[in-house]
This record gives C-alpha cells, structure tokens and sequence, in this order.
C-alpha cells in the first residue's frame, strides 16, 4: 500500500471527509424533520385556547384546566368502565328481603322497592292494598290518622264468626268488595300510603347499592383514562392556553374529563375529537364544541 509522504497531510485530508460525512448526516436529519428512527414518523403540536361564555356576559378564559389527550372519547372510556362493572339484580335484592310472601311476589311482579317513588303509587289496586298484608296495614293505620278517610264499616259481627260462620263469611266478603271499590274511587288517599311503609321501604338500600356502582364505574373510567388511554395532559394558563407537543400524528381526543371549568353561571367541559397532523395546529374550546350546563 503506497503511504503518503507527508502524514500531516494524511490527517487533514482525513478530519476534512469525517467533517464533510458529518455535516450531510446532519444536513439529512433536519430534512426530514426529526423523524423518528423506529419508523420515520414526524410529530406534531396542538396549541389551544379554551374560553367559557356566562349568560349576558363576555368570554372568560378557562384557567388552570387540566386537559388531557387521549386515545380514545371519554365517553366511550365510561361505557367502558359501565360494562365492566356488574350491575346489581333486583330480584336477587329482593329475595333477601325480610317481608311477607305476597310482598316479596309483588315487588318482583312490578320490579318496585321503594315505595316513596312515584311508580309505586301509580302500580297499586285496591286488591293489592287488601292482598298484601304490609300494604292494608300501612293504608288501615293511615285511615285511622287521617280524618279525611272515611272507610266504609263492615257489617259482620264477631259472635257471628262461630255461631253463624257462612253469614259471617259473605259479610266480610261483601265489605272487602265495598273496601275495594271505596279505595278506586279515592286513589288520593294512597299518596301518603310510604309513612306507614317505612319500616318495610327497601328504596334507600337499593339506592345506596346502585351509587356504590356508580361510584366504582366513575373511578374506572378515570383510571383507564390516566392510565391507559392517555397521550399527554397539561394545564391551561391564566389566559386559557396550553400547548401539547410530540404528538404522533393520528385521531385523538381533546377532554378535561369530569371536571368543568366556570363562568358565572356557565359550567363547560370538553371531549372533542381532534386529528393531528404533523406541525403545529391551533384549537379554539368555547361553550359551542363543549359539553354545556348552566347553574341557576
């Protein structure tokens, strides 16, 4: 191998090709707009400015709100986090319950447990007041307390019970009937029928169950939001803005989740679909493109 006669000018021509290879290889990176080396993918930022409306009043700025970029709509997070969650069946509520059998058969005939709702009013017949025993006690203590009910009088005696049962037997008959069509024609007096039903209104626990549901799924779908769905979060400034950066481009949610931001009597929060691209785009949040209620 022929040597060069000079070394000195072996090394320079050497440092001038490493610079000459260096400086292209740089020239190539920022050409290609600091691609990812995995897959040649570019980034992108979504700068954006979030204002809420109050009624007859001027646009405030969103301030300190955290946002979050996800992977998928909140909204579809919580049917998520609903469909993992079981939901309590009522039938097997009521089979635990410590009432008579007529009882438990009318609240799984009607799917009713409490007996303060609307619904539970509206089910009722005369024959259920005189077939379940809960019912036509509550409604003969609540006759007796209320001037206003003036149920018909049986005309069967009690001596008559062992001296003359048959006659006995079609008396009571006949009042229950008279019992009947007394209460159908005043359905009123059944509207305060749930104070005398109160030792037996399971409406409270069954209640309490369904909110510790809900409370279950509301946690869920924070947690798969912030912990599996989510890109990247920040919190807005004091004018409203924020910036997310290093997006890879693709279809995103922008949401605040649960949490609102306030103005005047205006409550918004957001979940708005955006596509990012590679750069830098700009997003305008209002009362328009958010979730919106007004307190009164």
């Amino acid at each position: 191998m022929q040597q060069l006669a000079d070394p000195s000018l072996y090394n320079r021509l050497r440092s001038t090709n490493f610079a000459a290879i260096l400086s292209v290889a740089f020239a190539l990176l920022f050409a290609g707009g600091f691609a990812s080396p995995a897959n040649g993918q570019q980034f992108g930022s979504i700068d954006f400015v979030a204002r809420v409306e109050p009624t007859g009043g001027h646009p405030e700025p969103a301030r300190s709100v955290t946002f979050f970029l996800l992977r998928k709509s909140y909204e579809d997070i919580q049917r998520e986090a609903d469909a993992a969650e079981p939901m309590p069946q009522m039938n097997e509520f009521i089979a635990k319950q410590d009432v008579s059998p007529e009882l438990l058969a009318w609240m799984k005939k009607h799917q009713i447990v409490d007996f303060s709702s609307p619904e539970f009013v509206k089910a009722l017949t005369p024959v259920d007041i005189l077939g379940v025993p809960e019912f036509k006690d509550a409604y003969m203590t609540r006759a007796k307390t209320d001037p206003t009910i003036l149920l018909p009088q049986p005309k069967a005696k009690e001596s008559d019970q062992k001296k003359n049962p048959e006659k006995y037997k079609q008396e009571m008959a006949q009042y229950q009937e008279e019992l009947k069509r007394y209460i159908a024609a005043n359905p009123d007096t059944l509207s305060l029928l749930y104070l005398s039903l109160d030792k037996v209104n399971t409406g409270q626990q069954w209640k309490k169950l369904l909110n510790e549901r809900a409370m279950r799924v509301h946690r869920r779908a924070l947690e798969l939001a912030q912990l599996h769905y989510l890109v990247a979060q920040t919190d807005t400034d004091l004018e409203g803005r924020g910036s997310l950066n290093g997006i890879p481009p693709g279809e995103y949610w922008l949401s605040t989740l649960d949490n609102e931001a306030m103005a005047g009597d205006a409550r918004v929060r957001w979940n708005m679909p955006v596509h990012v691209t590679a750069g830098r785009m700009s997003v305008e949040l209002s009362n328009l493109n958010g979730i919106e209620t007004r307190t009164p």
